[in-house]
C-alpha cells in the first residue's frame, strides 16, 4: 500500500463531507447567522469575547488537536493500519465531526455555558451534578496526560521548550497590540508569524535542559496563570498563532508524502486479540481517541469557543472543520507509524508515540530538501505547542466546570458566599490533583484517559440528542453515535479495571477513577434515555426554531 493513496483518500471523503453532511446538520440544527450569539450578548472583556472566525478556528483547532490525533493512532497502530484508518475517516465524519460540530451549537443555544448546562435544561438537576462531576475528572486525566507529554517533549526535545516560552510572550504582545491597541489583525498576523519562526530558530540556537520535574512544575504554575488571565491577553492570540505551526506542519507532511510517498510496511491487520485484555473492539476506538472522536472537544466548544463566536454562520467551519482537518492530521499520525514496520514501531515506541511522529514527519520534509534535524525538530517543537494549548484550555475548562458545581446563584447578578465559586480556588484544587496524577506517566493514565474521553464524548452527544429532540428537530445523527460510543466505552472500561486488578497496589488510583467513572456513566446513560424517551418540548424561550 502506498502512502499517498491513504492520504488522498481521507482528504477527498472529507471534503466531500464539508459540504454534503455539513451542509445538511446547518440546515436540519436551524443554524441561523442573524441570530445573536452569546460573545455579543454577554460579552465581559474576560471570557466573553468576540473572535473574528480565523482567529476562534485557530484557538478551538489548536486547543483540540494537541498531542491527542498523534499519540492515539499511533498507539493503535499495534491492530494494523487499516482499522485505524478506517475509524479515523469514519469517526472523524459521523462521530467527531457532529459532536463538535453539535456541542458547539448546543451551547451558543444556551448562552456559551458548558454541556453540563445543557443537560441541566434539557435531562434535570441531577443530570447535570453527576455530567459536571464526569467531566470534571476527565479533565484532570486530560491535564495530567498533556503535561506529562508537554514535559518528556521539553527533555527530549529541549530547542521546544525554549520556544514555547518565547511563543507565550509573543502571545501576549500580540493580543495587546490587536485588542487594545487596534492593530489590524491582517499585518500583525503576517509580523507575529515571522517572530514564531524567529522564536524556532532562537530555540534551536538556544535550548533549555532541565528535568522532567522541573519542568512538570512551571507546567503546572504556568496552567494556574493562564486558567484565570482574560482570554484576549493569551488564550486566543497563542492559540491564533500556534494554528499557524500545525498548518505549517500539516502542510509539509502531506507534501513530504507527496513527494517521497513511501510505503506501507505495517501489515493492514495484525491481530484482533494482542493478549492482556487488549481486544481489537473495543481497545481501538478508545485508543484513537482524538483521532476520531474525543469528548475533550465538546468541553472546549461548549467551554470557551462558543463564548467567543462572533456569528452562529461559523458554527460549521469551527465545529465540523475542525474535526476534519484533525481526522488528516490523525492520517499523518497512522502514516508515520506503519511506514517503518512493526520492529521499528516498537523501537521508537519506547521514547514516545510523538518520538514516532516527529521522526516519520522529519524524514517526510527531507523530499523538499529540508533537513532531517531540523524537520523533526520542527515538528517536536509543533507539538508541543499543540499539547501546551490543550493543556491550559483543559485548566481553563477544569475550573469553569468545578464553579458551575458549586454555584447556588439564581442569577448572574448574586455574589456567591461558597469560596468554591472562587476562580483562584477552583484552579488551584484542579491543577494540584491533576498534577498529582501527572507523576504516574501518560502510558499509565493513557488508558484510562481514552475511556473516559471516549464516554465524555458519549454522554455530550446523548444530550444533543436530548436538546434536539426536545426542539422538535433531526436528531438520529447523535442518537446512534450515542449508542455505539456507550458500547464501546463501558466495555473498555470493565477490561481496563480487570486489567489493573492484578497489580492493586500500583494501580489503584486508576482503578478507582475508572470505576467511579463507570457508575457515573451508568447513571447518567439511564437518566439520558429516560428524557430521550418522553415528548417533553423545551420551554426556553430564546430557542429560535
Amino acid at each position: 500500500m502506498n502512502s499517498l493513496v491513504l492520504v488522498l483518500v481521507a482528504i477527498v471523503f472529507f471534503i466531500v463531507a464539508y459540504s454534503t453532511y455539513g451542509s445538511w446538520l446547518c440546515k436540519k440544527w436551524g443554524i441561523d447567522p442573524k441570530r445573536p450569539t452569546p460573545a455579543h450578548t454577554r460579552t465581559d472583556g474576560v471570557d466573553y469575547v468576540p473572535a473574528k472566525a480565523p482567529v476562534l478556528l485557530g484557538h478551538h483547532f489548536s486547543s483540540i488537536a494537541g498531542a491527542g490525533p498523534i499519540v492515539g493512532p499511533i498507539a493503535a497502530a499495534v491492530f494494523g493500519w487499516l482499522p485505524v484508518m478506517l475509524w479515523i475517516i469514519i469517526g472523524s465524519i459521523f462521530f467527531g465531526g457532529v459532536h463538535d460540530m453539535g456541542a458547539l451549537f448546543a451551547s451558543i443555544r444556551h448562552d456559551g455555558k458548558s454541556i453540563g448546562e445543557v443537560i441541566h435544561v434539557n435531562m434535570g438537576d441531577t443530570g447535570k451534578k453527576l455530567f459536571s462531576w464526569f467531566a470534571w475528572l476527565s479533565l484532570l486525566l486530560v491535564i495530567a496526560a498533556f503535561t506529562s507529554i508537554c514535559a518528556a517533549t521539553f527533555v527530549k526535545v529541549p530547542s521546544a521548550a525554549t520556544s514555547s516560552l518565547l511563543f507565550i510572550l509573543l502571545a501576549i504582545i500580540f493580543g495587546f497590540l490587536v485588542y487594545r491597541r487596534g492593530a489590524g489583525l491582517g499585518i500583525s498576523s503576517v509580523i507575529g508569524v515571522a517572530l514564531l519562526f524567529f522564536c524556532i530558530w532562537l530555540g534551536l540556537e538556544f535550548p533549555l535542559h532541565l528535568s522532567y520535574n522541573t519542568w512538570v512544575v512551571i507546567l503546572l504554575a504556568y496552567i494556574a496563570v493562564a486558567s484565570v488571565t482574560p482570554v484576549w491577553i493569551l488564550l486566543q492570540p497563542r492559540d491564533y498563532l500556534n494554528s499557524f505551526l500545525l498548518y505549517a506542519m500539516l502542510l509539509g507532511g502531506v507534501l513530504g508524502v507527496l513527494i517521497k510517498h513511501p510505503k506501507i510496511q505495517l501489515p493492514a491487520v495484525t491481530s484482533f486479540n494482542l493478549g492482556n485484555y487488549k481486544l481489537l473492539f473495543p481497545i481501538l476506538f478508545v485508543t484513537v481517541a482524538c483521532g476520531a472522536i474525543s469528548g475533550f472537544h465538546s468541553l472546549v466548544g461548549s467551554g470557551t469557543t462558543s463564548k467567543q463566536l462572533d456569528n452562529e454562520k461559523d458554527v460549521k467551519v469551527i465545529g465540523y472543520g475542525s474535526m476534519l482537518i484533525e481526522g488528516v492530521l490523525a492520517t499523518l499520525a497512522i502514516i508515520t507509524a506503519a511506514y517503518i514496520g512493526q520492529d521499528k514501531l516498537a523501537e521508537l515506541l519506547k521514547g514516545s508515540a510523538t518520538n514516532v511522529f516527529s521522526n516519520g514527519l522529519g524524514e517526510f520534509m527531507t523530499g523538499f530538501g529540508l533537513p532531517f534535524a531540523t524537520g523533526k525538530s520542527f515538528v517536536a517543537l509543533a507539538i508541543s505547542a499543540f499539547a501546551l494549548t490543550s493543556l491550559d484550555t483543559a485548566t481553563r475548562l477544569g475550573r469553569f466546570i468545578f464553579q458551575e458545581m458549586f454555584d447556588k446563584r439564581k442569577s448572574a447578578d448574586e455574589v456567591s458566599s461558597n469560596p468554591l465559586t472562587n476562580k483562584y480556588v477552583a484552579t488551584i484544587i484542579t491543577v494540584v490533583l491533576g498534577g498529582l496524577l501527572t507523576f504516574k506517566g501518560w502510558r499509565t493514565i493513557w488508558p484510562v484517559f481514552g475511556s473516559a474521553n471516549q464516554l465524555l464524548a458519549a454522554l455530550a452527544l446523548l444530550s444533543l440528542a436530548v436538546f434536539l429532540k426536545r426542539q422538535g428537530k433531526e436528531y438520529r445523527m447523535a442518537s446512534i453515535p450515542t449508542v455505539f460510543m456507550f458500547l464501546v466505552t463501558l466495555f473498555a472500561l470493565v477490561l481496563l479495571i480487570i486489567g489493573k486488578m492484578s497489580n492493586f497496589g500500583k494501580n489503584w488510583p486508576i482503578i478507582l477513577i475508572a470505576v467511579v467513572l463507570f457508575v457515573l456513566a451508568i447513571i447518567l446513560m439511564i437518566t439520558g434515555v429516560k428524557a430521550l424517551s418522553d415528548n417533553k418540548v423545551s420551554e426556553d424561550k430564546n430557542f429560535k426554531a
